[in-house]
């Protein structure tokens, strides 16, 4: 990759007391790129991400957003600096409608700027359209993660990073959100940082993973070459894992 990272992770380390759950991590997404970070149920996956977003601090390493530096800046901080953060769970606001979960996305944004940036988000994700005079919290799983996913699109991040966006979706949904949604997402110059359990899905549309065990980076390459290697789904990741 010739261009700066979006995304540049030397080092780090985090957890949530003086012991790291995750050590020595680096890595890093480029413009319109699909990073994906993997492995087994308490690999550490979740707490990189959080030590990522601002949710909690690193004890070592450094964070670098397009070239500044922004370890342990806070979560808006981070939001107002370009990162977007769609986490598993609590990611809309289920009282408010779709439209006004979208106003909340872009409360930054003047009032033209809004509009226009709102008509754009609606482009991209059309299924967002006839839903915006619905109570989202009355959404289905599906319809609430394209809502997320709008919502935080709306301020226009240079990098998206989405915790485990398909879970509890149905196997359709769930290869919509991937091979449609976030591949537009990466073709129209966004970053994407995506931690996910089905790691086939992930792999098939991803430029490159990490894979992660014990909360350490065991091994990282090209999306094709971990697909190609059949020892991936048992020595790491799980066959169900991997197949799901």
């Amino acid at each position: 990759m010739t261009d700066p990272p979006i995304l540049e992770v030397e080092g780090l380390a985090a957890g949530y007391g003086a012991a790291p759950i995750v050590s020595d991590i680096s890595l890093r997404v480029g413009r319109g790129e699909i990073v994906s970070i993997l492995g087994p149920n308490g690999a550490g996956k979740s707490t990189l991400l959080k030590a990522l977003v601002g949710v909690i601090r690193a004890l070592q390493g450094t964070v670098r957003l397009d070239g500044e530096t922004v370890t342990n800046l806070s979560a808006d901080t981070l939001a107002r600096l370009g990162l977007g953060y769609v986490p598993q769970v609590n990611d809309i606001f289920d009282a408010l409608s779709v439209a006004e979960n979208l106003e909340m996305g872009g409360y930054l944004l003047g009032k033209r700027e809004f509009a226009a940036r709102r008509a754009e988000v609606l482009a991209m994700l059309p299924g967002l359209q006839p839903m915006l005079g619905r109570n989202a919290g009355k959404l289905s799983g599906g319809e609430r993660k394209l809502l997320a996913v709008g919502r935080v699109l709306m301020p226009r991040p240079k990098i998206l990073i989405l915790d485990e966006p398909t879970a509890n979706l149905s196997p359709q949904l769930a290869a919509i959100l991937l091979r449609d949604q976030v591949r537009q997402l990466a073709a129209d110059g966004t970053a994407v940082l995506l931690v996910e359990q089905k790691a086939l899905a992930a792999l098939e549309i991803s430029d490159r993973a990490y894979i992660l065990v014990a909360g350490r980076t065991r091994i990282e390459g090209p999306a094709s070459e971990l697909l190609a290697r059949r020892d991936i789904g048992e020595l790491f990741l799980g066959r169900a894992a991997v197949v799901g």
